[in-house]
C-alpha cells in the first residue's frame, strides 16, 4: 500500500502504550512485542488515536516542533509504515478500514 498526505491512519485496537523515560513503549499484542517510540512518535502515537490523515499528522507535528513540512510528511510517512508492518496501526478508506 502506497501512503500519501490523504491516507487515513489510525490506531489498531487494544495495543497498550507506557511512557518509559523520554520514550514510549507500544506492545504490540498481536506479535508480542514492545516497540519504542521518540517524543515525536509518541505524539504521533497519541494524533492516530482517532482517525487521522497523514497531513493533518504532518500539520500538528510541524506546528509543535521545528521541522520543514516536506522532510515531516516522509518522516511521518516512513514511521507510518513501520508501525503498519507490524500492525500497530491501520489505514482506512474514506468508505472505513481497509
Amino acid at each position: 500500500m502506497q501512503l500519501d498526505s490523504t491516507s487515513i491512519v489510525v490506531a489498531a485496537k487494544d495495543h497498550p502504550a507506557a511512557t518509559v523515560g523520554e520514550e514510549t513503549v507500544i506492545l504490540a499484542t498481536c506479535a508480542g512485542k514492545y516497540y519504542g517510540v521518540n517524543t515525536v512518535g509518541a505524539r504521533i502515537w497519541q494524533i492516530v488515536q482517532v482517525p487521522t490523515s497523514v497531513a493533518d499528522i504532518r500539520d500538528a507535528i510541524v506546528t509543535e516542533y521545528e521541522v520543514d513540512p516536506q522532510r515531516c510528511e516522509m518522516d511521518v510517512i516512513s514511521l507510518v509504515n513501520e508501525m503498519l508492518q507490524v500492525r500497530l496501526v491501520e489505514v482506512q478508506s474514506a468508505e472505513g478500514a481497509l
